[in-house]
């Protein structure tokens, strides 16, 4: 007669073995590609980017004009110019300019419509909220709530009709960041920014938001402390209804990643990152510094862990859209969209003060 105890242990081992079976096949892999250099020989960083009328958009951003650095004198500047790709094999277009130059906000992909979300420029930090339109070829813009305050530095989310803005720097030379947590529902007759309590963690800028079903994230950023930076690799889930809840640790701050997080299988992805370990020596190491990291890490909600599962791949040996000055690094201070199914990093930053106008390309396998 068959022992029914060991029965189900046999049984319980079995499904185990099964979900890990399950688990290790959903790992995700990419075929890494570039698409056209943006039409900038520098390239920019804080750039909006996302999908319009099905064409990629990339909009405003920062740069040093001269290539230089700020210890070497050189000055940001900021842009206005919006360039446009309608498909993956054709060329970048200029159509038109952002109503002022603007880079670090919030990027947001909304009904075939790109949300541009605060940020900053030479003038300081604004609360603008566009939404912009691309349809037979022309740009147009439609204008959102102003955000409550003005906001730089900040990351943003959409979950269903809603989008959350969280955490920043209000002026250019704030000395702590912030702890707002913003919901604008688009679906609402009443379009109205809330405030809603924020993550049980430090004040952050730099961070990277996720969204799965309802449920919005953050990750990592960097908190001040009298306007001197701390890295941080903590996470928080915020649920409707339910309110926040701490997660697992990453390995590594994140600080400046790709935003938002890639929803893939059922996890989030995070491309790269600034882990903080040379911050402080920037300006001595100059052209010496070996970049940021590269490593691809997933997030599984359902075992609340972290998982390296990859690289980003950028030695790509395509010479016709190689930056000499970036193609061995990866980027941060970038926006992460997705085009036809495909993760898109344009442009950023690939070491201190150094932009690439590389597009790099993630396609998932």
């Amino acid at each position: 007669m068959i022992n029914l105890k060991y029965l189900f242990v046999f049984f319980m081992m079995l499904t185990t073995l099964n979900e890990s079976v399950v688990q290790a096949q959903s790992v995700q892999k990419f075929d890494w590609q570039q698409l056209p250099a943006i039409p900038n020989k520098i390239g920019f960083a804080g750039s909006f980017a996302g999908v319009a009328g099905d064409a990629l958009i990339v909009a405003g951003g920062a740069n040093f004009p001269d290539g230089g650095a700020p210890w070497t004198g050189s000055k940001k500047a900021w842009t206005d110019e919006i360039f446009v790709l309608d498909k993956p094999d054709g060329s970048w277009k200029s159509l038109a300019k952002l109503p002022q130059k603007m880079g670090y906000g919030v990027s947001v992909n909304y009904k075939n419509t790109l949300i541009i979300i605060g940020g900053s420029n030479e003038e300081g930090h604004h609360q603008d909220v566009l939404q912009l339109h691309y349809e037979n070829g022309q740009i147009r813009f439609d204008h959102l709530p102003n955000l409550p305050e003005p906001i730089a530095n900040t990351c943003g989310v959409l979950a269903g009709n809603v989008i959350y803005v969280m955490g920043g720097i209000k002026t250019p030379d704030a000395k702590t960041a912030g702890n707002n947590f913003w919901a604008l529902d688009l679906a609402a007759d009443t379009k109205v920014w809330k405030l809603l309590p924020s993550w049980p963690g430090e004040p952050r800028m730099l961070s990277v938001a996720g969204a799965l079903g309802n449920s919005v994230y953050i990750f990592s950023g960097v908190t001040l402390i009298n306007g001197e930076r701390k890295y941080l690799n903590d996470a928080y889930r915020y649920t409707p209804n339910k309110g926040w809840e701490k997660l697992a640790d990453l390995p590594s701050s994140v600080a400046a990643a790709p935003t938002p997080a890639f929803s893939s299988k059922k996890q989030l992805l995070i491309f790269g990152g600034d882990n903080g370990e040379l911050a402080s020596k920037a300006a001595e190491l100059k052209d010496k510094h070996p970049g940021f990291s590269k490593e691809v890490l997933s997030y599984n909600p359902k075992t609340n862990s972290w998982n390296k599962i990859g690289e980003i791949k950028t030695d790509i040996k395509d010479d016709a859209t190689k930056n000499p000055n970036g193609s061995l690094w990866a980027p941060v201070t970038t926006t992460l969209t997705v085009w036809h199914g495909k993760v898109i990093l344009p442009g950023g930053e690939v070491r201190p003060a150094t932009r690439t106008p590389n597009v790099l390309m993630a396609i998932p396998q």
